[in-house]
């Protein structure tokens, strides 16, 4: 089997056509790979690049020739628009004129499905690629492929999927199937309905315990479910790594049972492949984010590799905002995990080219974001945490724009002191900027300065300090509160929930045990600094 093309518009619609996606009109064989999948926004415009596929969500009949001619004039490849469409004159001429393939999404497909379904086919945002080698004859981690050759050899539309049922890659033929396989495949996830009864039949567990193929009939699997499946686990050694699915009508033969046999252990081998790729891809990139941000000898060859040279960067810092000290080694290392996944594809979402990597004790982004870059960052970033911060608690820090590997340094440096503030969690926020936050982060670095020099609260403050651990009196508590109030003894005494004459004897008597003069504004300032810096660890 020849190797097919990696990223072009056909290839595409060969995966995906038969499921998600029709052509409208435009010629599918554009030359050319895709750059890119983008979401077309029309109150603010992505940067396009070049053999760009966008996604036109929402987009009109009366404004889908404009759109087209000018995504011609970015080079764009082709767009995709929610069917049905009428293909009017004036779409059929932009269509023509600009060389822009129109696409249909078909009904009862997301968009969001459609977004993570391109990038898997794409396999979008490889660093360094280079030839792979071939195994079985298809190249290596082309999971697609694979699916395809094993539909051909046993005669049926096939599924690979995961332990958790979600789906890996499928063949194409899936229109041949029942109507529970095509939502499978849309979804990229088996239902649960279906994986529920599988489990109480005792499927899975017959699967995953033998090598030989599994049949499971029709019957008790609820609508939609008209077809025989046949599946069989994929296995490296002792580990299941997935399992193969068929849906196929008729006897399993001894043919299709020894074609099900060797088919298993050739995705076996793609699935190692795609697992090592992945962790190598990671580790690559986050070396290459780590190289460009540290301004090492290599960054500016580093920074190119990503595909980042000569563009104007914003550097976006991220972090899990939880105690580790009270989490588990493992299960803090998949938080980890999960924030800089879900960022890479939040990010990519907005600006394909955006290289995001964990580097140390933060998730690191370099994103090219043009015009206003530090506007759409805090745009990107407060959008990133509405859509998974009740999860997954995080901050994000938004540093300035950089144009240079210099400037770029002293950006990651700004977006760390914000990140410092942000995680200490006295603010509430949870996206910054350093103007946002630069009085927050000048008292952060007195207090780790007075930390690291072993100093302690000194005057009256220590006195104060002594004399509340003696006699539980509340004496610091009381001076913090009528400073925070500017000195209305209404409102602090409202803050500690006592009567105003009592927080009026307090102050008399922490003059008296401290011998500090509240009338006098240096004893103030020096009070609120010591309390701010000394006496908050």
């Amino acid at each position: 089997m020849g190797q097919r093309p990696r990223a072009s518009l056909g290839r595409v619609l060969d995966d995906l056509g038969d499921t998600l996606l029709e052509l409208v009109h435009g010629d599918p064989e554009h030359e050319g790979d895709i750059g890119g999948v983008i979401i077309h926004d029309p109150d603010d415009e992505p940067i396009y690049p070049i053999g760009a596929l966008v996604l036109a969500v929402g987009a009109s009949s009366d404004s889908l020739a404009t759109l087209v001619r000018d995504l011609g004039r970015h080079q764009a490849v082709g767009v995709v628009v929610r069917a049905p469409v009428a293909v009017t004159p004036e779409i059929s001429a932009a269509v023509e004129e600009s060389g822009v393939a129109l696409l249909g999404l078909r009904r009862g497909a997301t968009w969001t499905q459609l977004n993570a379904l391109l990038r898997s086919v794409l396999a979008e945002g490889d660093v360094g690629v280079s030839e792979k080698e071939s195994l079985g004859g298809i190249p290596s981690g082309d999971l697609f492929a694979v699916a395809n050759a094993v539909a051909a050899l046993i005669d049926a539309p096939v599924t690979i999927e995961d332990r958790s049922s979600r789906v890996l890659a499928f063949s194409g033929r899936q229109d041949e199937a029942d109507a529970s396989r095509v939502e499978t495949v849309i979804g990229r996830q088996v239902p649960e309905r279906y994986t529920r009864r599988l489990t109480e039949r005792g499927v899975f567990r017959e699967l995953y315990r033998q090598d030989l193929p599994v049949v499971v009939n029709p019957e008790g699997m609820g609508s939609g479910h008209a077809m025989q499946r046949v599946a069989i686990a994929v296995r490296a050694g002792d580990e299941v790594l997935g399992s193969i699915w068929a849906a196929m009508d008729g006897e399993l033969t001894a043919e299709r049972s020894a074609a099900f046999q060797d088919s298993a252990k050739l995705v076996a081998l793609h699935l190692l492949r795609v697992r090592a790729g992945a962790d190598a891809q990671r580790r690559l990139q986050a070396d290459l984010v780590a190289t460009t941000l540290e301004g090492a000898s290599g960054s500016r060859d580093a920074l190119a590799r990503l595909g980042l040279a000569g563009k104007t960067l914003t550097v976006l810092a991220a972090a899990l905002r939880v105690d580790e000290g009270d989490r588990r080694e493992q299960a803090l290392a998949a938080d980890w995990q999960r924030l800089t996944d879900a960022f890479s594809v939040h990010l990519s979402a907005a600006v394909s080219s955006a290289a995001v990597a964990r580097v140390g004790s933060a998730v690191y982004a370099l994103v090219p974001l043009g015009g206003d870059a530090e506007e759409r960052a805090v745009r990107l970033a407060n959008d990133f945490c509405d859509r998974v911060g009740v999860g997954l608690p995080m901050v994000v820090a938004v540093g300035p724009p950089a144009d240079n590997i210099t400037s770029l340094i002293l950006s990651r440096a700004s977006a760390d002191r914000v990140l410092h503030v942000l995680r200490d969690g006295r603010t509430g926020r949870r996206v910054a900027r350093l103007s946002d936050v630069q009085t927050q982060s000048l008292l952060l670095e007195l207090r780790d300065l007075a930390v690291a020099r072993g100093d302690r609260p000194a005057g009256p403050i220590a006195c104060l300090l002594e004399y509340d651990e003696s006699h539980d009196s509340g004496l610091i508590e009381t001076l913090k509160a009528w400073l925070d109030a500017f000195g209305d003894v209404t409102a602090a005494a409202s803050v500690l929930f006592i009567h105003p004459n009592t927080l009026r004897y307090r102050l008399r008597r922490l003059a008296d045990v401290s011998g500090m003069d509240l009338d006098d504004p240096e004893d103030r300032f020096e009070a609120m600094v010591q309390l701010r810096i000394l006496a908050s660890r």
